[in-house]
């Protein structure tokens, strides 16, 4: 497939690219600075601010998906507004650009823990994360009044680690899923990509958030 992917430079986003080239998908990366992407087969990078409608457009104009994991920075002072704003103009590029697909990477926090209980409402949630955790929030609550795109939404769960390729991995809805014992469900970010290529290859969660773990 033709892939367009954002935040390649990121955590994640480096591991979907990966996962994306090993599978021999055609891999279109945006990037401000596309000499911090090494040059790989199968991929173009692309000079584009994900902050700008009309360069999304350009740059993801003629493929059949998009991959989203764009993150301004976890030490980004104004993470919630520039989340908010880098999401939306990609919302708005792909469909400017006519790709209705679109897989976004959110957080944990707006997985439900309790009823009526989201994980970033809780006491426990790290301070250093609450604000990039509550615009992920507002971008799902976006989504879920989209009606002009097939998107999904995907929260990983709360340990997000380094790690092996062990291609496996559980799947849930809208609640944190549980871990073994007292510790938080996990997962390696090299099989965190592995479920999101899985489901750009093979829609399951069309117009619905999901999350994983090992």
């Amino acid at each position: 497939m033709k892939i367009a992917l954002i935040g390649a430079t990121g955590f994640v986003g480096a591991a979907v690219l990966t996962e994306l080239l090993s599978r021999g998908h055609q891999v279109t990366a945006l990037a401000r600075t596309p000499a911090k992407i090494a040059p790989q087969a199968g991929l173009t990078v692309v000079a584009a601010d994900a902050l700008d409608p009309a360069q999304v457009a350009k740059a993801v104009a003629g493929s059949e998906a998009i991959v989203s994991a764009y993150n301004p920075g976890w030490t980004e002072p104004k993470i919630y507004d520039l989340f908010l704003q880098g999401s939306q103009a990609i919302l708005d590029g792909a469909k400017q650009a006519g790709v209705k697909r679109v897989l976004a990477v959110g957080g944990a926090g707006s997985l439900f823990v309790a009823p009526g209980l989201q994980l970033v409402d809780t006491p426990p949630f790290p301070a250093e994360y609450k604000q990039g955790a509550l615009a992920a929030r507002e971008l799902l609550n976006r989504l879920y009044q989209e009606t002009a795109l097939d998107w999904t939404f995907l929260s990983p769960p709360i340990a997000l680690a380094p790690g092996v390729r062990s291609g496996k991995y559980r799947v849930g809805a809208d609640e944190l899923l549980p871990g073994v014992g007292d510790a938080p469900a996990g997962i390696s970010v090299a099989d965190l990509a592995v479920a999101i290529v899985d489901e750009i290859e093979t829609p399951k969660h069309l117009q619905k958030r999901f999350t994983v773990a090992n």
